[in-house]
C-alpha cells in the first residue's frame, strides 16, 4: 500500500500570517493519519512554518535547491541549509524551473541528488507542453525526463524518488487532465519503472499537478496509479486544500 502524498507549492505566493492559518486549522482538524501532507512555501517563510506546523500533520518542503552545499552563488540555497530549517522533501524539475530558469535534465538531476544527498526526499516533476500533446509525444516526452534521472542513480536511491506528473499546458490555467489522462500517463510512468525493479514500480508514490483543486481532486486520486497530489493555486486556501487532502485520505 502506498501513502498518499499531497503537497503544496506556494510558488513565489503566501504570507507570514497564511502560514500562522495553516498551522493553526492542520492543528484543528482531523486528517487520515496514513498518509503525508507537505507545505512548500517560499524560502523567507520556512523557520515561521517550521514553529508555526509543530502542532499540525504538516512536513515542510523546498521549491529547489542548488547543488553544492556552499560557495559563491548569490541568491541560491543549498540542501545543507534546507535540512537545518527541517525541510524533509523538494521539488526538482518544476516545468517553471525548466522553462524560466532553463533548468535542463542536468541540472534537474544535479538538484536531485543534492536533496538525496543530505536525506532531502526529492519529488521529481515532469510533464510535457500542449505542443507535445498535440503532437502524440507525450509518453515520449515523460519517460524521457523520467529515465534521465532514474537510469543515473543506485538502486536505493531510486526507492527515495517520488515523481510529480505535471501537464505543463494545465499548470495555473485552469484546464486539467482527465482522470483517464493522468491515468494513463501515470500508468507508463510505473510500467517503465518496473523495467528497473518491479517492486520499486509498485511502491513508487505518483503525484498529478496539474490545476488539482477541491472540485477535481476526489476523482483524479481516485484513479489506482495517482498516489497524491503537487497542488499550486489551491494549496494557498486553506479551506480546498483541506479538502484536497481528505480526498485523498
Amino acid at each position: 500500500m502506498r501513502t498518499p502524498l499531497i503537497a503544496g507549492n506556494w510558488k513565489m505566493n503566501g504570507s507570514a500570517s497564511l502560514v500562522e492559518e495553516f498551522g493553526r486549522r492542520f492543528a484543528d482538524e482531523p486528517l487520515p493519519t496514513s498518509m503525508d501532507v507537505v507545505i512548500l512555501p517560499p524560502f523567507p517563510y520556512l523557520d515561521a512554518a517550521r514553529r508555526a506546523f509543530e502542532g499540525a500533520p504538516l512536513r515542510l518542503g523546498a521549491q529547489t535547491l542548488n547543488p553544492l552545499h556552499s560557495g559563491a552563488r548569490t541568491g541560491e540555497v543549498s540542501g545543507r541549509m534546507l535540512k537545518e530549517f527541517g525541510v524533509e522533501y523538494a521539488l526538482a524539475g518544476h516545468s517553471e524551473r525548466r522553462q524560466l530558469y532553463r533548468e535542463d535534465d542536468e541540472a534537474v538531476l544535479d538538484r536531485l541528488l543534492a536533496a538525496l544527498n543530505v536525506d532531502i526526499t526529492p519529488i521529481l516533476c515532469v510533464g510535457e507542453t500542449l505542443e507535445e500533446r498535440d503532437a502524440g509525444r507525450t509518453m515520449e516526452v515523460v519517460l524521457r525526463q523520467v529515465g534521465y534521472v532514474m537510469a543515473r542513480l543506485e538502486p536505493d536511491q531510486r526507492e527515495r524518488v517520488v515523481i510529480a506528473y505535471e501537464p505543463v499546458w494545465a499548470i495555473g490555467t485552469g484546464r486539467t487532465a482527465t482522470p483517464e489522462q493522468a491515468q494513463e500517463v501515470m500508468a507508463g510512468i510505473r510500467q517503465y519503472q518496473a523495467g528497473y525493479d518491479r517492486e520499486l514500480a509498485a511502491s513508487l508514490r505518483l503525484l498529478y499537478g496539474g490545476s488539482m483543486n477541491a472540485d477535481n481532486a476526489a476523482e483524479l486520486l481516485a484513479q489506482p496509479d495517482i498516489d497524491g497530489g503537487l497542488v499550486g493555486g489551491a494549496s494557498l486556501k486553506v479551506d480546498d486544500f483541506l479538502a484536497i487532502c481528505q480526498s485523498a485520505g
